[in-house]
């Protein structure tokens, strides 16, 4: 079993990304890269429709030049309805001139230094029996698991989860993995 996690989750991940049921056949079956871009993190999520808040939030805390950096970086990216997850105000909150310290804070917290890809992560659990510790550019750490379908879980500093429901989108300056909901920090 150890030595098929790795292909296991590589597999359940980048069949995510195609939005294909998990049992179906698809190229990561074999190993190739399910989607890769010449574009920066932040271009990327600017043309997803489904991260427009996330935008949203980088550029009120001033990221964009950072995240358009050479990097590498692993963004575990929110979608629009992780956000919407957020009691009532959170988020309309954290875009305020006055919260971007803060709001910096917990985007930062998705983002850990490196290259970490759907195999990578998958070896990491494996190497540290069942989770893989995560070190966020934001200085906290984030707790990455397999759930029982062999899906990533994050969990992050206060016992919130994320479950990455898209993997390795590679883009020229690091990777982005989509998460069902925002993670916080302590």
């Amino acid at each position: 079993m150890k030595s098929t996690l790795p292909f296991a989750v590589a597999s359940v991940l980048a069949l995510a990304v195609c939005g294909a049921p998990a049992h179906a056949a698809s190229p990561a079956a074999n190993g190739k890269t399910m989607q890769t871009q010449k574009q920066d993190i932040v271009a990327a999520a600017m043309a997803a429709p489904t991260l427009s808040t996330l935008v949203a939030a980088v550029k009120a805390a001033d990221l964009v030049g950072t995240l358009q950096g050479a990097g590498p970086f692993t963004v575990f990216a929110p979608t629009n309805d992780a956000f919407g997850k957020l009691p009532a105000g959170t988020v309309d909150g954290l875009l305020k001139p006055e919260a971007k310290a803060t709001l910096a804070g917990v985007l930062t917290y998705h983002v850990v230094a490196g290259n970490v890809d759907a195999a990578t992560l998958a070896k990491q659990i494996q190497a540290g029996g069942g989770k893989a510790m995560l070190t966020t550019v934001q200085g906290g750490m984030l707790t990455a698991t397999l759930d029982g379908n062999g899906g990533v879980v994050l969990t992050d500093a206060k016992g919130g989860t994320a479950k990455v429901v898209a993997a390795d989108m590679r883009q020229s300056n690091g990777v982005v993995h989509v998460i069902d909901s925002v993670l916080m920090p302590q």
